[in-house]
């Protein structure tokens, strides 16, 4: 439906919203505005499919909006303005924006049930602001695009280096003053990227200001059933939004993060609210967005890319010289026609025609962005935020879909190396040595990769068992640190070795000969790879060394043997008479050879110390998802006070979802899918039962989930073995989440359920037999027949066997009393519990949506504190226990019907 737009006053900030806003829409914006206007961190719990995206995008906008305003009513009047008149918004659901309905929510922040009060009222202006009435908000958005058009204005920028690029003249960039705030979203899917270190040239210490908004989000807006999922690109649009730097008017960046398809969907959101044409990019990766057919279509894109602009081979990239085509947003929108949000494909198809690279464009454009759109991990990650020139100073960061962000912050601050990767880098630092290149600087790298080595290597003495085929043998960081001063590595040498590395990566040229005549050469550097190695190890060092060790506490350090089996072709052998002869075909190919594997980690165990380098700069942190129940580890484990807290409603009518808790199954078997308990025939062959009977009831799309592949492999095996597979399939179309393979066989076999729901042909609709914290579970989009059903079986926690979760249960228990972290236990009764609720997310997408949650296990019933108060607050208020298997499935096909 395209509601008319109406126009709320919360805290005194105007928001122009597309249509009526939920009530969890206006709970939402009502803390966010409180969050932005005192400078306090937001924790929202919004259900998937309540408009999450849209009342982040538009109060945070309206935000930076009225940020800006004030900023300009302070300026004198008379900057020069380029005639081309204000352009209003084209859109269907924009043009009667000029006169929308006005809501004044400041007097009386919105209850769950706050309507609109269709009256115009007058707010209390905050601090600074001017009482002037403004103009629409259209034409002053517009107005601001023409300063920015205007070369005579000097404009201003959140994003500002430290000291001077040495780019080439053209990419100069201006000196801007900085004034206010800016938001930056932030998408929840880590992108491995590497790299993201250009060339040497582009690397600069930046102290840009704005505001960073991360966002992933995964739901729908309102008026709209379509979902972002938590991969996609929409978030990234979420991100332009936020992260507008300051530009001339001295707004701040919105820095925001999400994946792939998520950005496409919150551009989608983008488009629909006034604030479209607002100045944005999308931070990605080279896989996303390089357009060179020479390295675009190869695994190894970031070295490729590398190689290509130091012109190892004599060749450079020419769609890398091309990038002023489109590295400025006034280009982009004005001749390129992006005037509206845009996704990373758009940038993508625009680079290709104009043989420009749009990797290196979406980073420029950070310089004029208002919003940012990125994954989490280019915010908690040094090493890229480094790279990328990020600083988060004084911005807005909404990190939406952030129920993984303890996870991430852990592994941004960790790093596991394999002793193979080791020696190469050492091989690699030992050539530069031998061939007289800066021999110095490189010598000392080598000598620290020397001496770890042969640390390593003595050590394996001390390994003890664990386990089949493994051993191991952990220290904290403070032991570590006292073995590291015995290798000669100190704080002292560990800041002189930083210092080496940094002076061996910038590009140098010196006279040197070429076809036998004398020219400029630059001097070769060391491999990506190797620079990866080296750059990893220094920055878990830097965290161990800072602040006199104060987190050395917080790692564990461990060495771990196991054993891989490659598959290796032996090698052609001489004969007597020194001939190369072949093996045989057949012996050659399966040659299994098992080879001893030995692993180093520096395991972060408090997600706090990643996300210091965020909280202590940033003014506001907004984090939010479908799924943050419960709630009290936040604070605790990422060490921020979050003084805003909200668990919204669903949009929706009970009488939408069924949600019901089944102890036994079809032959009254008692279902505890306890690890002893899930091994036997009995709870197998029982479980598959249930299946088929909830598949015969429910018509088209139903997801199960299990807690691992293990089961996954276990019960497949069983039921093929049974002949309950086959009766599955007969019913459904039977897919099951491949454990890892490429993203191009996951989205075929993708659209092969989706394709069964649609077309039913003999059979009606499939099922997805999926893994909690697998691929499906994170946000993915099931809306309407695509999942009429969600069955979990069992409760998904982590394996209690594997090294890091018992590191850190341990931990936990350590220091539970001194800094209120949860116990051990608890916190990995939370685990499951994110996990859990994130899979029964998959389900209600919008509005007018339906489906069953059916949560299979006998716990739930025996022992309801416990686990049904882990679960979310929408799912929490309408669970129903059923005695017996017969009676849910009777209540369930009354509920279908």
């Amino acid at each position: 439906n395209m509601a008319s737009p109406v126009e709320y006053t919360i805290g005194g900030v105007k928001v122009h919203f597309p249509c009526k806003a939920y009530p969890s829409q206006l709970a939402m914006m009502n803390s966010i505005m409180r969050g932005l206007n005192y400078g306090q961190h937001c924790l929202l719990e919004s259900p998937t499919g309540s408009g999450k995206s849209l009342a982040l995008l538009c109060s945070a906008l309206g935000w930076q909006q009225a940020q800006m305003d004030r900023s300009q009513s302070n300026k004198h009047v008379g900057d020069s303005k380029k005639s081309e008149p204000p352009r209003p918004c084209p859109c269907e659901c924009h043009r009667a924006a000029a006169q929308p309905a006005v809501v004044d929510l400041t007097e009386s922040p919105c209850k769950e049930t706050a309507q609109p009060s269709h009256t115009a009222s007058e707010h209390m202006p905050l601090p600074g602001e001017s009482q002037t009435k403004s103009q629409s908000l259209a034409s002053r958005l517009s107005e601001k695009v023409q300063a920015s058009l205007d070369p005579d204005c000097d404009k201003d920028e959140d994003f500002r280096p430290d000291r001077k690029r040495n780019r080439t003249s053209e990419y100069k960039s201006h000196k801007r003053q900085r004034t206010q705030q800016g938001v930056i979203f932030i998408d929840d899917e880590p992108e491995l990227d590497s790299e993201t270190s250009g060339p040497q040239s582009w690397k600069t210490a930046s102290t840009h200001q704005g505001a960073g908004l991360s966002s992933s989000s995964s739901d729908p807006v309102c008026c709209s059933s379509s979902e972002p999922c938590s991969r996609c690109p929409c978030a990234s649009a979420k991100d332009n939004l936020k992260s507008k730097d300051k530009d001339k008017d001295g707004n701040k960046k919105i820095p925001s993060t999400r994946t792939h398809k998520q950005i496409t969907q919150i551009a989608h959101e983008l488009k629909r609210t006034v604030y479209s044409g607002v100045h944005m990019t999308i931070l990605s990766s080279r896989d996303h967005t390089c357009v060179n057919p020479d390295v675009a279509p190869h695994f190894n894109r970031n070295e490729r890319c590398k190689d290509l602009l130091q012109a190892k081979d004599g060749r450079s990239c020419r769609f890398y010289h091309g990038v002023q085509k489109m590295r400025d947003q006034h280009t982009l929108q004005w001749v390129h026609g992006l005037r509206e949000a845009w996704d990373i494909e758009d940038l993508v198809s625009l680079g290709k025609r104009l043989r420009a690279c749009s990797y290196y464009a979406a980073r420029e454009l950070m310089q004029d962005a208002s919003i940012i759109f990125c994954p989490y991990n280019y915010l908690l990650d040094p090493i890229i935020r480094e790279s990328m020139e990020i600083d988060l100073e004084g911005q807005i960061l909404v990190l939406d879909e952030a129920h993984n962000i303890e996870d991430c912050a852990r592994e941004s601050a960790s790093y596991t190396l394999e002793l193979s990767g080791l020696q190469m880098t050492k091989d690699e630092l030992d050539g530069m040595v031998h061939s007289n290149i800066r021999r110095s600087k490189h010598e000392s790298l080598r000598n620290f990769c020397y001496a770890l080595i042969n640390w390593i290597q003595e050590s394996q003495a001390l390994l003890s068992e664990r386990g089949f085929e493994s051993a191991c043998k952990v220290w904290s960081g403070k032991d570590i640190l006292t073995v590291f001063h015995s290798l000669g590595v100190t704080f002292d040498t560990f800041s002189l070795r930083q210092q080496n590395l940094a002076s061996v990566l910038e590009k140098e040229e010196r006279v040197g000969l070429v076809n036998g005549k004398e020219d400029m050469v630059q001097v070769p550097i060391i491999s990506a790879s190797t620079t990866t190695v080296l750059k990893n190890l220094f920055m878990v060092l830097d965290f161990l060394y800072r602040d006199s060790c104060g987190f050395a506490e917080d790692y564990r350090i461990a060495l771990q043997r196991s054993y891989a089996w490659t598959n290796q072709v032996p090698p052609d052998l001489p004969d007597a008479q020194g001939f190369l002869v072949r093996p045989h075909h057949r012996h050659r190919q399966n040659a299994r050879v098992k080879k001893e594997v030995l692993t180093l980690s520096f395991w972060c165990l408090n997600p706090a110390v990643a996300f210091s380098d965020l909280s202590g700069s940033v003014r506001s942190i907004v984090l939010t998802s479908g799924t943050l129940s419960p709630m009290g580890s936040f604070s605790s484990e990422l060490g921020v006070k979050f003084t805003i807290q909200l668990e919204a409603n669903h949009v929706i009518n009970k009488s939408q979802v069924w949600v019901g808790t089944v102890g036994a199954g079809p032959q009254g078997r008692k279902l505890c899918a306890t690890f002893q308990h899930s091994e036997t025939f009995a709870f197998q062959d029982e479980v598959g039962d249930l299946l088929l009977h909830v598949c015969r009831v429910m018509a088209k799309g139903v997801l199960c989930f299990l807690p691992s592949y293990k089961m996954l492999d276990k019960l497949k095996d069983r039921w093929v073995n049974t002949g309950l597979w086959e009766k599955l399939d007969q019913e459904k179309t039977v897919i099951t989440e491949p454990r890892g393979g490429g993203k191009g066989d996951f989205d075929e076999l993708l659209q092969m359920y989706y394709d069964a729901i649609k077309t039913c042909e003999g059979r009606d609709g499939a099922l997805l037999i999926a893994v909690c914290r697998g691929k499906v579970s994170e946000g993915l989009d099931f809306t309407d027949d695509n999942a009429r059903a969600v069955v979990t079986i069992g409760i998904p926690f982590p394996n209690i066997k594997d090294l890091q979760v018992e590191l850190k249960m341990k931990y936990n228990d350590q220091h539970c009393k001194s800094r209120g972290l949860l116990p051990g236990h608890r916190w990995y009764e939370i685990q499951a519990y994110r996990a859990l609720n994130q899979a029964l997310g998959r389900c209600i997408r919008h509005r007018n949506d339906w489906g069953a949650l059916i949560l299979v296990d006998d716990r739930y019933k025996n022992n309801p504190n416990k686990y049904i108060a882990g679960l979310s607050k929408w799912v929490r208020q309408l669970v129903q226990h059923h005695n017996t298997f017969s009676n849910a499935m009777q209540s369930l096909e009354a509920f279908t019907k």
